[in-house]
């Protein structure tokens, strides 16, 4: 089970997260795909079997997961639960985004926080032989979601900002880059990741019935200024940013989210049609939300920056 000081994983993955699951592999000779059978009954119920389950006796097992909507969820679930009872000697659950996480404040009563179920579903999956579940996440929505999850599962913390500063070193004009935050959450989350580059902080404030994007601090004037959160839904956040930060004198405007969710295809809203071309000279993501990642293929302004060799690295952890 080790090669050269590595441990072998066995990684299984679901059907919308194949893609990254090869790329992972290729990361590393230690990491072995396996696979499962995702079929169902005909009244709609998972029909699931897991390949060569008797083989992986002994072995380190990883699983990719993604939640990308509640209908793929159970069966999903149905495999975390099992793999860790085939006498296996750990499980590590790689949930690059954890879906549920901007819904975790109770403001009224009878509000419903999904986060927290979410964190309860996974904090009671079995143990291995080695103990309890590590679980990997990127940039959970809100940080205090860490204290959601019980003491039988493992949470590891990631982040996808060493992608970001990668890419911004490989720009013609990395010296001239500006990080914006379109909110007090987002620079709370991300600016001490991100110390070297001037910092703008943007900011919702109410005029009558609307809430428009301000500048709250920094300057953006004759700078590339790059807008760093978390996750985009719609977007609509985003595009006020960059309309205030053009106004402001950036010379150019592009974004950085971990979790492309673009529900609604709302992705499209980015992409130029016309000769006017994009407001944004790049918005990079990364392929935690692989649905998205097909739907925005070769569609600039978009790039994918992969974190298959940042879970390569965890599954060592």
């Amino acid at each position: 089970m080790e090669n050269n000081g590595k441990k072998q994983i066995q990684l299984f993955y679901c059907v919308q997260s194949e893609e990254l699951a090869r790329k992972i592999a290729e990361q590393s000779d230690s990491i072995s795909l396996q696979s499962i059978s995702w079929r169902n009954f005909d009244d709609g119920f998972p029909n699931l079997f897991i390949n060569k389950a008797q083989d992986i006796r002994g072995q380190h097992v990883a699983f990719l997961a993604s939640f990308s909507s509640p209908d793929v969820i159970f069966e999903q679930i149905s495999v975390i639960y099992a793999l860790p009872k085939l006498f296996i000697a750990s499980f590590t659950l790689v949930l690059p985004f954890f879906p549920t996480g901007s819904f975790e404040r109770v403001e009224e009563e009878g509000d419903v926080a999904t986060a927290f179920t979410m964190a309860r579903i996974l904090s009671n999956i079995p143990k291995s032989r080695g103990g309890p579940t590590s679980l990997v996440t990127y940039d959970i929505h809100a940080l205090q979601e860490r204290f959601y999850f019980g003491d039988d599962v493992l949470p590891c913390f990631e982040t996808g900002i060493p992608l970001l500063l990668n890419r911004l070193r490989q720009l013609p004009d990395a010296d001239n880059i500006t990080i914006a935050f379109p909110d007090d959450g987002a620079w709370k989350r991300f600016h001490k990741l991100l110390l070297h580059f001037p910092m703008v902080v943007c900011a919702k404030v109410r005029e009558g019935d609307k809430r428009i994007v301000r500048i709250k601090e920094g300057n953006p004037e004759g700078r590339h200024v790059v807008i760093v959160d978390d996750l985009v839904q719609s977007g609509g956040t985003l595009i006020e940013c960059q309309k205030v930060l053009a106004v402001h004198g950036a010379t150019k405007v592009s974004a950085y989210v971990t979790h492309a969710v673009f529900p609604r295809q709302s992705w499209s809203r980015f992409v130029p049609n016309n000769s006017a071309g994009s407001p944004f000279a790049y918005f990079w993501v990364t392929d935690s939300c692989p649905v998205t990642v097909k739907a925005i293929e070769n569609k600039a302004p978009f790039e994918v920056l992969s974190l298959a060799g940042s879970i390569a690295d965890a599954l060592q952890i």
